[in-house]
């Protein structure tokens, strides 16, 4: 069994690459910090709750005539709000805040260990349905 085959899996690690992406850009903001006229640049966000809404959803099944009929309650959404782009400009015309960019890249890394720890908690599960116990 391939596990990058199952959507799960293939999503958790789209997410991981996103992530790696944006860490490489955000370090090169950072490695530019004293370069003249020099714009911070950031990927474009991954939406992975629509990316996690591609999969199959998984819907209460009446297997009985004598069960309760499922009902799936809606999930509400959050407003997202966007920031700003720079927060300030040096004499130079550089934009890149180091502050900035490393909360970025902090929080980026929170992300990714969340994400690495899905993955390995998923594939734990797999450990113990075929009886090899996780870890």
């Amino acid at each position: 069994m391939n596990f990058t085959d199952i959507p799960l899996f293939e999503r958790l690690t789209e997410r991981m690459n996103w992530l790696g992406q944006r860490t490489r850009v955000l370090s090169q903001n950072i490695a530019n910090a004293d370069t003249p006229n020099y714009q911070p640049k950031d990927v474009k966000p991954l939406d992975f709750d629509a990316e996690m809404r591609k999969l199959d959803p998984v819907a209460p099944a009446r297997t009985d005539k004598k069960h309760l009929v499922g009902t799936v309650a809606p999930v509400g959404e959050f407003d997202a709000k966007k920031s700003k782009k720079t927060y300030e400009t040096a004499p130079v015309g550089n934009a890149v805040v180091v502050e900035e960019q490393m909360m970025k890249v902090a929080d980026t890394q929170l992300n990714y260990n969340m994400v690495v720890n899905l993955y390995r908690k998923h594939i734990d599960l797999f450990k113990t349905a075929i009886g090899r116990g996780g870890a």
